[in-house]
């Protein structure tokens, strides 16, 4: 049964515009009867998802708590700074932005802020892994400023293969002595050491910015090391393992840092935050503070290890091995030469295992192609699931593509997974009984 609330929503919605009803409303049956296993997403509480739809949607408050250009926000400030401690709380730092929109804004605003255009900064390229905020020629940080490369242990049989290869760090950093070195990455299975990176920094003259998106509910709570106190500044979105709205957050301990990715966000790159999904923020960081964050968090890596586990068992290969945190890279060649990610991709949505095409390391293929896909188990944990469910789903994931995308294969998987949603419901919702 779905949230009470849920239902409100969509019976007003309905009364008003069925059209527009109609479209949340399969979305909502989608997303309630399929396998989110897209790393990037996850499942927000009722309370967190609900916030983003309340009367603070229609107010103005450009500006800062006490430093508003509008009247009238006398609690949208004590919203904001709700959000803000609650934030450097979660982190145990000493100052948080919480405006930017997203984690692609974050990550402009920093740029704009400690970075004057042209400079040049170090990072992982988008096909290794990196971001396309991290350097790509078509996006801001790739037409603004001078991206340099550092490169994974591309050789298979060297015992760090496909990991961070952190003495080329080192080289590439005081090769090209870049203004920022940037870490913290978009599909990166292992433990990134962060005081190796600061310790490169520091040598090469440069600023340490961590973009932990992806990492960042782990970061949060102790499951992965914290990018404090070695980056001087972070990044991060509030909608993956943090399991709040999307959005994005700039963290740092510096003060004068601080006031200059303020200056970045507001008036820099936005005008008026959004302070409904502000409030939202702040509900989910005070989920993240409670004690069973800590508890879920711990269940994401070990059911991204029993997947990886499980697939490797029936003749996939992930890439360096396995995985330290929420998310693998499924290099599929391994399992069947012919067999891409886009087709992968195309064929488990048909049987309602939601996952994404990704490139693996020096992946022949292109990017709309690719030979892996990216997993992550943060949806899944947040339903409910374990190590054993992992281990269903690795043999749900097989059976379609071992099928080449079977028609009836996947009809009959996908009836099989509607009966496992229903017994692992959304948050809030209650589970169905046969």
């Amino acid at each position: 049964m779905s949230h009470p609330l849920d239902e409100a929503v969509a019976d007003l919605i309905r009364a008003t515009d069925p059209a527009a009803a109609d479209l949340l409303e399969r979305e909502s049956a989608r997303q309630t009867s399929t396998l989110e296993l897209i790393a990037s997403e996850n499942h927000v509480s009722p309370a967190v998802m609900h916030a983003m739809g309340t009367c603070l949607t229609n107010k103005y408050a450009e500006g800062y708590p006490g430093a508003r250009y509008y009247g009238g926000c006398e609690f949208h400030d004590q919203v904001e700074n709700l959000a803000r401690e609650r934030a450097k709380q979660m982190f145990g730092c000493s100052f948080a932005n919480v405006q930017p929109h997203s984690g692609a804004q974050a990550n402009t605003a920093v740029f704009m802020a400690l970075m004057p255009p042209g400079s040049t900064f170090a990072s992982l390229v988008l096909k290794d892994g990196g971001h396309l905020s991290h350097g790509m020629k078509i996006n801001f940080s790739g037409h603004y400023y001078t991206p340099v490369h550092y490169p994974l242990h591309y050789d298979l049989g060297h015992p760090e293969a496909e990991r961070i290869d952190y003495d080329a760090v080192r080289r590439v950093c005081l090769e090209h002595r870049p203004k920022m070195l940037l870490c913290g990455y978009s599909a990166y299975p292992r433990t990134i050491d962060f005081a190796r990176f600061r310790a490169i920094a520091d040598e090469c003259g440069a600023l340490l910015m961590a973009d932990i998106a992806h990492i960042a509910g782990l970061c949060a709570a102790g499951v992965h090391p914290s990018p404090f106190p070695h980056a001087h500044v972070v990044t991060t979105t509030t909608h993956k393992t943090l399991r709040g709205p999307r959005g994005g957050l700039i963290l740092t301990n510096d003060e004068e840092i601080a006031r200059k990715i303020d200056k970045a966000v507001f008036p820099g790159v936005q005008g008026g935050p959004l302070m409904h999904v502000i409030l939202s923020k702040a509900i989910a960081f005070g989920e993240v503070l409670k004690p069973d964050f800590k508890v879920y968090a711990k269940q994401v890596v070990k059911n991204a290890q029993a997947l990886a586990g499980a697939l490797t068992e029936r003749g996939f290969r992930m890439t360096t091995g396995g995985t330290d945190n929420h998310l693998m890279l499924v290099d599929l060649r391994a399992r069947k030469e012919t067999l891409t990610g886009a087709d992968a991709e195309k064929w488990l949505e048909s049987a309602g295992i939601i996952c994404n095409k990704n490139g693996v390391p020096n992946d022949s293929r292109p990017p709309k192609v690719t030979s892996g896909v990216r997993l992550g188990t943060p949806a899944l944990t947040t339903r409910g699931f374990k190590e054993a469910e992992m281990s269903l789903v690795a043999g749900l994931i097989d059976r379609v593509l071992d099928s080449s995308g079977d028609a009836a294969v996947c009809d009959q998987t996908r009836n099989e997974i509607r009966a496992l949603c229903e017994a692992f419901p959304m948050p809030g919702h209650a589970a169905v009984q046969r």
